[in-house]
């Protein structure tokens, strides 16, 4: 206790340097917990995202999954095609499969163009794949399957038309003139889930992609469900099979459940989380140097006070845990003010930005717990050297 006392002195009596000297703790706190709270965000919103389409999802991509690092799940060129969609709907168990075909072009309108948008087609079965409602309007199906129609995502409503519920309105992709028939609610979204922003997408009927193609769409993806929502992983399986065989035994595409696509979203985000979050402690490491530094001189302005107390009986050990906790209450204190400053940076990324940081007490306890031990250990030499000093030498000390 009396070590402690003596510490809280010495910080008081030299206010500004203290804090100076805290202040790589608390920039390496800071960036280092709004760094993992950021990533902890990403991975409830790409949850949220992913399970919004339910557990049940099977979903088939070209290329074939190698690592996490292909955020989509696969690598390698090319696409599916129509007879890859006629193979799935084929395999036993399968109760819908629908594609999904990328089409270059821009959607544009009344000299207004937006450059973000996806133009994907697909077929009536899509809304129930996405396990998404429509705000307003209708989904094509029947006979609208082969006319030029289009639902589009709330952004684009919003960038493109400049209003929430153009319904009706007519925009161009390439030289075909679409009408909006409806709006989906909005999607949750993350840019590191393996999905695409559907906000963002314009879906007409995979017969208008056609036309636009010159018949030949590429499909980026098929998505299917079972029958049995709890026979998806035997489903998924006969899948693959099927694939395979229609591809003379090649194993060119991925066959992702809901789970695949949840750890390969969470496998890039823990790594990119990871090299942020160490680039982010070398703050720590310069506030350790920076205790470091700091207790020297202490140690050396201080040297008649360890000559004294060692004269009046103080034992070595004595000096050195006083030095050692003087260094520890200044990383801990730089960690817990690093700690508030991250709560206000959450508060204020959540106020201002799309971001959803999530702060949790085990980051906070362990970012406290990293900041003490950077004050023990960087505390240590210089303790050392001041338990050492001879008392005779210190009182002579000028």
């Amino acid at each position: 206790m009396s070590n402690i006392k003596m510490a809280l002195e010495a910080i008081r009596s030299a206010r500004w340097r203290s804090l100076f000297t805290m202040l790589g703790i608390i920039i390496g706190v800071v960036s280092v917990v709004t760094t993992i709270s950021l990533g902890e965000g990403t991975k409830h919103q790409i949850v949220g995202q992913i399970n919004q389409a339910g557990p049940d999802l099977i979903t088939v991509r070209p290329g074939r999954r190698v690592s996490p690092t292909t955020l989509l799940g696969s690598v390698g060129a090319g696409s599916l095609n129509e007879a890859d969609l006629k193979a799935v709907q084929a395999v036993p168990g399968v109760k819908e499969a629908v594609p999904f075909s990328y089409i270059s072009g821009m959607p544009s309108t009344e000299g207004r163009d937006y450059a973000d948008a996806l133009v994907i087609a697909t077929n009536e079965g899509a809304p129930g794949m996405l396990n998404q409602t429509l705000a307003f309007g209708g989904f094509f199906q029947g006979a609208e399957s082969h006319k030029d129609v289009a639902i589009i995502g709330k952004r684009v409503a919003e960038e493109l038309f400049q209003e929430n519920v153009p319904i009706g309105k007519l925009f161009h992709i390439r030289d075909k003139q679409f009408v909006v028939v409806g709006i989906f609610d909005e999607f949750d979204t993350s840019p590191l889930a393996p999905t695409a922003d559907y906000n963002k997408v314009v879906f007409i009927p995979y017969e208008s992609g056609q036309k636009l193609t010159g018949n030949q769409p590429a499909i980026f993806q098929i998505l299917a469900r079972p029958n049995d929502p709890e026979a998806f992983d035997q489903v998924a399986k006969n899948i693959g099979d099927g694939l395979a065989a229609a591809h003379a035994g090649q194993t060119d595409f991925s066959v992702l459940t809901q789970t695949d696509n949840l750890e390969l979203a969470n496998d890039v985000l823990n790594m990119l989380t990871g090299l942020v979050a160490a680039i982010a402690s070398v703050s720590l490491i310069v506030g350790g140097i920076g205790i470091l530094n700091i207790m020297f001189v202490s140690v050396t302005e201080r040297t008649r006070e360890i000559g004294v107390r060692k004269a009046v009986g103080a034992t070595n050990r004595q000096i050195m845990g006083q030095f050692l906790t003087e260094a520890t209450i200044l990383s801990l204190t730089g960690g817990v003010i690093g700690i508030l400053l991250s709560l206000l940076v959450n508060y204020l990324l959540r106020i201002l930005t799309d971001l959803t940081p999530v702060l949790t007490w085990p980051v906070m306890l362990l970012a406290v717990g990293v900041s003490a031990t950077v004050g023990v250990i960087f505390g240590i030499t210089p303790a050392l050297k001041a338990a050492r000093k001879h008392p005779i030498d210190a009182l002579r000390h000028e």
